[in-house]
């Protein structure tokens, strides 16, 4: 079984991010039931806006596009911003809506019979709206959301610390995150033996 993370942080690589680790809860939870995880830092790739898989020349989204369709576990990662999904995931999922009309062999949409949850994390409150844009974004598309596929760790109304600056919370957003895997997981093995017909 495989899985993708999408990690939606505005951070490129190599710096920190907070959404990048606990998010790894999740994967390493994946891990451990032989699930082969692949990650994209959305910021590291050149993703240019549209809502077609392919835009041509340097659009390094078809290469992440084909991933999903290998995988059969989404893990949407993102910090929150001003109560909202970070701009690379909002931009993901204005990319993923070309798969709507993108059909599997028995003419259903291709994200069919894959299932998606999602992680959050910010050093502000709103992270039960952040969930709820994406896992609707997601369902849109045909992903299939299990109960409880969701982590986040928001620290609540005003400044503060970030995820990494604090154990405040954590053994509450891992705890969350490993049963989040298990959920994923045990919905697409479930899915896998007896897919959504066409």
């Amino acid at each position: 079984m495989r899985a993708v993370v999408l990690n939606c942080t505005l951070k490129k690589s190599p710096e920190e991010s907070n959404t990048d680790m606990l998010a790894q809860v999740v994967i390493d939870e994946l891990t451990k039931k032989d699930v082969d995880v692949t990650t994209y830092r959305l910021a590291d790739h050149n993703i240019p806006p549209g809502v077609t898989t392919d835009l041509g020349p340097g659009d390094e989204w078809p290469r992440i596009h084909a991933s999903l369709l290998d995988a059969e576990i989404l893990v949407f990662a993102t910090p929150t911003w001003v109560g909202h999904p970070s701009s690379l995931a909002q931009r993901a999922l204005e990319r993923m809506d070309a798969m709507i009309s993108e059909t599997d062999d028995e003419d259903r949409p291709v994200a069919y019979n894959r299932v998606a949850g999602v992680v959050v994390t910010g050093n502000e409150d709103g992270a039960h709206h952040v969930i709820s844009e994406i896992a609707g974004g997601l369902g849109d598309i045909g992903y299939t959301i299990p109960g409880q596929a969701w982590t986040y760790w928001n620290r609540g109304p005003g400044p503060g610390p970030s995820f990494s600056e604090t154990s405040e919370g954590h053994e509450w957003s891992e705890n969350t995150g490993r049963t989040m895997a298990a959920n994923l997981h045990a919905v697409a093995l479930a899915l896998a033996e007896r897919p959504i017909p066409a």
